[in-house]
């Protein structure tokens, strides 16, 4: 019953992580955090959550040599008050995330051109081409459509004619929660998650 995540709140109750359960359980345990009761919305540290755990509060549990505990949806930290800033990493997924689904190369005079596509309508293209020594990198990465990227072939854009929309390049975000979510929507987690994280979240499932 270690697999999972549980909530990570800061001590403003402001949600800023997703950890597994075995670290939020060794959290509770050595007093860094206390676990959030899901009916009453008190806090507890791991002694009184235990006994609570004695009532068959319904849920998912860990076995101890001792007892059985329940493990909690939400725990929040007894030190921390800030936020845990999440580095984005370099990915397929990233990419088409940085580009919003949008072929880099259409103009006004494509049919694709202003639309958001379907991730089935689209491939990644080198804007250097790998064949020629390009690179997997944010800056020689885009989003394209497949007419746009047969029509590129083995050329850089300039030798092709076509025009990229923007630079591209890392991009200045992090990743939202909702990218860590992992489809593990815990009905308590909607109480402290922005609507519009769930959004993305159910958006992408």
């Amino acid at each position: 019953m270690l697999e999972g995540n549980t909530l990570v709140l800061n001590r403003s109750w402001l949600a800023v992580h997703v950890t597994s359960v075995r670290r939020a359980m060794t959290l509770l345990f050595a007093g860094c955090a206390r676990a959030l009761h899901p009916d009453n919305m008190t806090v507890h540290e791991w002694d009184e959550w235990a006994s609570f755990s004695q009532d068959t509060l319904p849920g998912r549990y860990m076995q101890t040599p001792a007892k059985a505990v329940r493990i909690p949806e939400v725990i929040i930290l007894s030190f921390f008050n800030g936020f845990i800033r999440h580095e984005v990493r370099f990915s397929r997924e990233a990419i088409f995330e940085r580009d919003d689904n949008f072929c880099q190369y259409c103009t006004h005079d494509c049919a694709h051109w202003g639309k958001r596509l379907p991730r089935a309508q689209l491939t990644l293209d080198h804007v250097h081409p790998s064949s020629r020594g390009g690179q997997d990198t944010w800056e020689n990465l885009v989003v394209a459509c497949h007419s746009a990227n047969v029509k590129k072939g083995n050329r850089t854009p300039e030798e092709a004619g076509m025009r990229l929309l923007h630079t591209p390049g890392k991009p200045p975000w992090t990743p939202p929660l909702s990218s860590r979510l992992h489809g593990e929507c815990e009905g308590l987690w909607r109480r402290f998650i922005d609507p519009s994280e769930w959004s993305l979240q159910e958006a992408a499932e």
